[in-house]
């Protein structure tokens, strides 16, 4: 069998470490840029909603966000309906370097991409996603506190 989660890891390390370094100027630092980008595209978010969407545990969500926080990217605002619920919104600093992230992911895709056609770039993301489905059960199996059978 072909090592292909090990390639998928080896892509994305990759990438998060060019990223990590790219954004440490705009004082954005482990990762922190996944969650901002997430709260720029859906302002509103909840924290619960933003980890699900990312794929990580609530307390590493909760660092990432104060974090943010702390920076002036992002804000809190109470819900209307429940106070307890927390909506988390971009704020003018964090609006203003989302399309700089944005570019880089643009160009990160580009460069990904290179030498292949429109139609094998639609196969491979037809193929990883459903390869991210796939492990999304799992991940949500595990998540509720079961333990996989190998």
């Amino acid at each position: 069998m072909k090592e292909i989660l090990r390639e998928i890891g080896i892509i994305a390390r990759a990438l998060d470490s060019i990223s990590n370094i790219e954004f440490k100027d705009y004082e954005l630092t482990k990762g922190q840029y996944l969650y901002l980008v997430r709260i720029c595209e859906n302002p509103g978010i909840i924290q619960e909603k933003l980890a699900e969407l990312i794929k990580v545990d609530r307390t590493t969500a909760a660092r990432a966000i104060q974090k943010l926080e702390m920076n002036g990217f992002i804000e809190k605002k109470d819900d209307e309906q429940n106070k307890k619920i927390k909506k988390l919104f971009p704020k003018e600093k964090g609006k203003k370097i989302y399309p700089f992230i944005k570019r880089e992911n643009d160009y990160s895709n580009s460069v990904a991409l290179a030498g292949f056609s429109e139609t094998e770039a639609e196969t491979i993301f037809n193929l990883l996603q459903r390869i991210r489905k796939n492990v999304e059960k799992d991940w949500e199996f595990v998540k509720k506190g079961n333990k996989r059978n190998y």
